[in-house]
């Protein structure tokens, strides 16, 4: 019952609960260790056209890949979550100070992007796929935000990631970006 509770079913990674649990964690551990962590927030680029041509099967198949190939990408005590559909999030723990902490996430979130860009392969079920197989490109799109102690909320934090992942998406996908109080402020005039 608490495995249910705390881990996605699919993926076997945490689930939203258990990664709000564990930003709360870094946090603390932010402050008390005076080292910067950094949110990542996650999104497959064209997902949807995946599950929507190839059905969600295949969709899992992708989703399950990925999981796997964002765990061997952090290091040992940062987390990796799934929140849902084809967003994840990765916490990253003692960084350092804030512009190496920028520094090694950027690293981390590129090697992520060049691991996605290798080709997964997957099984369907369509004659025009050799042998039930198919080797499907996939892409991200990133947001990071660098955190250091408790002075900003989780939940502005997880906002802020999820700004800069659109910002990310919006510029041509496949990339990264990191938040900017300018890109929330014209979100807000937006809105």
């Amino acid at each position: 019952i608490e495995h249910l509770a705390f881990y996605d079913a699919l993926t076997e990674l945490p689930n939203r609960r258990l990664m709000l649990d564990r930003l709360g964690q870094a946090l603390t551990a932010s402050d008390r260790r005076a080292s910067c962590g950094a949110v990542m927030m996650i999104d497959l680029d064209n997902f949807k056209s995946l599950n929507d041509t190839l059905g969600h099967a295949v969709g899992d198949q992708l989703l399950m890949g990925v999981a796997k190939r964002l765990k061997r990408k952090v290091r040992q005590g940062d987390t990796v979550a799934r929140l849902g559909g084809d967003e994840f999030v990765i916490i990253l723990n003692d960084l350092g100070e804030e512009h190496l902490a920028a520094k090694r996430a950027e690293e981390i979130a590129s090697a992520i992007l060049h691991e996605l860009a290798q080709p997964f392969n997957l099984t369907v079920y369509q004659e025009a796929a050799k042998d039930g197989r198919r080797s499907h490109h996939c892409s991200a799109s990133i947001g990071i935000t660098v955190f250091r102690g408790q002075a900003v909320p989780m939940d502005e934090l997880m906002k802020r990631s999820d700004t800069a992942m659109y910002h990310a998406k919006g510029v041509g996908r496949s990339t990264l970006r990191f938040y900017d109080p300018a890109l929330q402020g014209a979100v807000e005039s937006r809105a």
